[in-house]
């Protein structure tokens, strides 16, 4: 057990080492770095072998359709336009963003809810203290109900037609056997 265990590190730690040398080599030729002069602006699927990209080359913009088989010129687009463009899609990206960290904060309990707790009299038996039902609040989960006792045999069970129901996979596998056994 303990040989298999070595040797699993040490083959893990071969694999990580050409990784390295790997990336340390594509590194020195340069593969993968680009050398500035072409800029993939944007780039969408319009298929499943088809693109349309925006490329920028020097200081023109060219909008490119490619397939498998061909690279086509589409247009070529003024510039300034698609630094516009491109800015006001990164403010609206941010202002998604935002709205999505307000939301997320709004979750969260009240600061005021911590001023309460330090003004309670954690001194007085809390047993005799009767607490209000609250509603369910947004973005907090209910606690489990506890899983029946009775194991695979009982009639209300949680699993009962979902795909880990074993009887709904014997009913599937019997209805196949009689579809594909030859009388």
């Amino acid at each position: 057990m303990t040989w298999m265990v070595i040797r699993l590190i040490l083959s893990l730690a071969f694999v990580a080492g050409v990784l390295w040398f790997a990336a340390r080599v594509a590194k020195k030729r340069g593969l993968g770095a680009g050398n500035g002069l072409i800029e993939v602006v944007a780039r969408q699927r319009m298929g499943r072998s088809s693109t349309v990209s925006v490329l920028r080359v020097a200081d023109r913009v060219l909008v490119v359709g490619s397939t498998e088989e061909h690279v086509t010129l589409l247009a070529e687009m003024d510039a300034e336009i698609v630094d516009e463009v491109l800015a006001e899609a990164e403010d609206e990206r941010a202002a998604a963003q935002e709205a999505r960290r307000a939301a997320v904060a709004a979750r969260r309990p009240a600061p005021a809810l911590a001023a309460a707790d330090d003004a309670f009299d954690h001194d007085a038996p809390t047993s005799q203290i009767p607490l209000p039902a609250l509603p369910g609040v947004p973005g907090t989960r209910r606690p489990r109900r506890p899983v029946p006792a009775g194991g695979h045999g009982g009639g209300g069970r949680l699993v009962a037609g979902s795909v880990f129901d074993r009887a709904a996979w014997t009913q599937v596998v019997e209805g196949l056997r009689e579809r594909t056994v030859r009388r």
